[in-house]
């Protein structure tokens, strides 16, 4: 039996880019932390620290898109490349004002500006669906991709915080700019991978994927998605505590990555051919579904972690099916913004849901928490199944032309 991971691979250039795009997007889950973790021991204050990461992380939620547009308008190394750098600038000005004790709106300010951070995993998946448009091969390479998701947000949070603490307060973040500068210029100087620029007959061009009904529809679900995946970290800190084993919770929380990465990459290997649109609503369906042993895993650890399991099994197959209908129900004039309009969707999703099981564990107790997923849940099925008939459409225009890249 043949390894489609192997086959996707062997396509030119697929190595040097899927590499390098891991590198450049650990800072997605280094640099947050990082701010956090830098911040309360440089000036031992909490609400600071949470407000400048906070700062950041919205900034790029708003930002990225539209620097995602302007990519499929003008190609990935004309746009990427300048962003990059205000964004590695801002982050060492950052660096040196929690160093040196600046005020307090220079790191507000720095953040800010830092926040120009592209998406790369959106244009790592553009990249992979220039190799394999219309090919079995490009849901393999989505589903690989979703996995490198799963491990850069465990591996880059566990190192940020780890190196700050191990090193000196700034240790963290002066890695996670490491590697946006280098892993970025890595993919970028990949040329003969770079998705060609493509014309949209009229003026479909000059309008934003968030436009495209499909865009929204998958945004909004994977909106409650986030939550739910938000939440289940929040509980489990939480819940783990209250058992006096608060040590437990990067275990249960790591579980819950470890159902997801697996059953995605089995995903990936067999191709399933049942349309997209179906393959997400039983994805969402069964993601609702797991989460109900939630409610009453909270007598014990190793209880609590193989409900976590559960639960966790169906977030990579529900990030590689949203993807591919996104690839192809968008114009591919707009492939790189929707991609990063869902890739939001998913951070606004955990930022809203680690705020409201928060709340509910403070008011409620550590094991309500759950019931924040149970109703995001409930919301992500009724989404999609109500935008059944979208997502079964076809492409929303087809293309005029194109425009050559430079020559190398």
């Amino acid at each position: 039996m043949s390894n489609p991971y192997r086959e996707i691979f062997a396509a030119p250039g697929a190595k040097r880019f899927s590499s390098a795009g891991f590198f450049a997007r650990l800072p997605l889950a280094m640099a947050p932390i990082g701010i956090v973790a830098m911040l309360s021991q440089t000036h031992g204050e909490y609400w600071l620290a949470g407000a400048v990461s906070a700062t950041f992380a919205l900034a790029n939620a708003l930002v990225s898109p539209q620097i995602s547009r302007l990519v499929d308008r003008f190609g990935q190394s004309a746009v990427v490349t300048p962003t990059t750098i205000v964004s590695v600038l801002s982050f060492l000005a950052l660096i040196v004002a929690a160093n040196q004790r600046w005020p307090e709106w220079t790191m507000f300010a720095a953040a800010f500006l830092a926040a120009s951070m592209p998406s790369i995993p959106a244009m790592v998946r553009a990249r992979w669906t220039e190799l394999f448009r219309n090919r079995p091969e490009l849901n393999t390479a989505f589903a690989f991709e979703s996995a490198a998701d799963e491990l850069v947000y465990i591996a880059g949070a566990s190192l940020s915080v780890g190196l700050a603490v191990a090193l000196f307060p700034e240790a963290g973040m002066l890695i996670s700019t490491l590697f946006l500068a280098l892993g970025t210029a890595a993919f970028i100087l990949q040329r003969s991978t770079e998705p060609k620029v493509r014309l949209a007959e009229g003026h479909a061009i000059q309008g934003s994927a968030i436009r495209q009904r499909p865009v929204q529809i998958i945004t909004l679900a994977l909106v409650f998605v986030g939550s739910i995946f938000a939440t289940a970290e929040v509980s489990a800190v939480a819940i783990t505590k209250e058992l006096g084993q608060p040590g437990a919770a990067s275990l249960v929380i790591g579980v819950y990555a470890v159902g997801s990465f697996m059953l995605g990459l089995i995903l990936g290997a067999l191709n399933p051919k049942m349309p997209l649109h179906r393959q997400l609503l039983i994805a969402v369906s069964v993601l609702a579904f797991t989460s109900l042993p939630l409610l009453v895993a909270g007598t014990s650890v190793p209880l609590l972690a193989l409900a976590v399991f559960l639960s966790g099994i169906a977030i990579s197959p529900t990030f590689i099916t949203a993807f591919g209908l996104i690839e192809r129900r968008v114009p591919e004039t707009m492939l790189t913004e929707g991609v990063t309009w869902v890739m939001t969707g998913i951070g606004i999703g955990m930022a809203l849901g680690a705020f409201v099981s928060g709340w509910v564990v403070d008011n409620f107790g550590a094991q309500n928490g759950f019931w924040v997923s149970i109703v995001a849940g409930a919301a992500t099925v009724v989404t999609i199944a109500l935008g059944q008939p979208t997502l079964a459409g076809e492409r929303a225009e087809h293309l005029s032309g194109e425009l050559p890249q430079p020559a190398e």
